[in-house]
């Protein structure tokens, strides 16, 4: 059996409660699923983080990486 779905949707907030490493977000169908892993180093670090301090209502803002969309 084949389908054929076409979708445009457009998100204006995206609020992600927990990521781990084996982690799926999926938004819309899939007839195939990429796996992708992003390690962002934007400030040029060479040593371990001090250890985080828990801050209450932190929203964390994880950049996601657009995939263009593959017909196999």
């Amino acid at each position: 059996m084949s389908f054929t779905v076409h979708q445009q949707i457009h998100i204006q907030f995206l609020k992600v409660g927990s990521v781990t490493n084996s982690s799926v977000l999926q938004v819309g169908s899939t007839g195939c699923l990429q796996a992708v892993s992003n390690a962002y180093n934007t400030g040029g670090f060479t040593e371990p983080a001090r250890p985080a301090e828990a801050i209450e209502d932190f929203v964390p803002v994880i950049p996601i990486p657009h995939i263009p969309f593959t017909d196999s």
